[in-house]
């Protein structure tokens, strides 16, 4: 494996190449392809393995007995997914990880780290501290998700989603992680009612967009 793109991985940050070697080689990491749309991990399952986004990316998504689906979050390239039911390690999973496209992830056995002496281990107490950075983050990610599903109308709904990634990007221009289909999802809506109220918001000149790039108008309110 690359040490030297995973040297540049907030999980691995303060590591040497040494360091990473040895980490990898405790974690017994693994690396796997997976197709657009391949199940990774499923509801109800157990895992000891948490992933890192090498290429590609994955959505978090909850699917329930009757067919409905609801998107909780996009995880990219770089990214991490399942390190809380990994270090817990027996835990069912109470979400379905999916391919958002082709995708190369690589496995950590995080779990062990509870059983290894970051005495005779120096990389271990920096692996420790940089997985409470990520699921910090992660943290932030998931309650973001709640004040973007909170405002009643979808209306409201999008564009507190909206307004969230302009901040995160730094411009009223970006693309979102999502196509129709899954924005609806990750807002809880109905696609239908949602492509009608784009085109509502796109004609009253609030936004304008292309597929999934978007604009935001200036002294946009919702």
């Amino acid at each position: 494996m690359n040490e030297e793109m995973l040297s540049k991985n907030v999980l691995f940050k303060g590591l040497s190449k040494e360091e990473i070697h040895d980490a990898l080689l405790a974690l017994q990491a693994r690396e796997l392809l997976y197709k657009k749309d391949a199940s990774i991990l499923l509801a109800g399952s157990k895992t000891d393995k948490m992933g890192l986004v090498l290429e590609g990316s994955v959505r978090i998504e909850n699917n329930d007995m009757w067919g409905n689906r609801t998107i909780l979050s996009h995880v990219g390239s770089g990214h991490f997914f399942a390190e809380t039911y990994a270090f817990l390690h027996n835990e069912p999973l109470l979400v379905d990880v999916v391919a958002n496209e082709d995708s190369r992830i690589l496995f950590l056995k995080i779990h062990v780290l509870k059983e290894t002496d970051s005495t005779t281990h120096p990389w271990v107490r920096k692996f420790l501290t940089n997985l409470l950075v990520v699921t910090a983050h992660k943290n932030l990610v998931l309650s973001g998700r709640s004040f973007h599903t909170s405002p009643k109308t979808i209306r409201g709904k999008v564009l507190a989603y909206l307004n969230s990634v302009a901040l995160q990007s730094g411009g009223h221009r970006f693309d979102i992680p999502f196509d129709r289909q899954q924005l609806a999802d990750y807002l809880n809506v109905d696609r239908t009612a949602l492509s009608k109220e784009l085109g509502k918001m796109k004609s009253e000149g609030l936004i304008t967009f292309e597929k999934n790039h978007f604009e935001i108008q200036n002294g946009t309110e919702y």
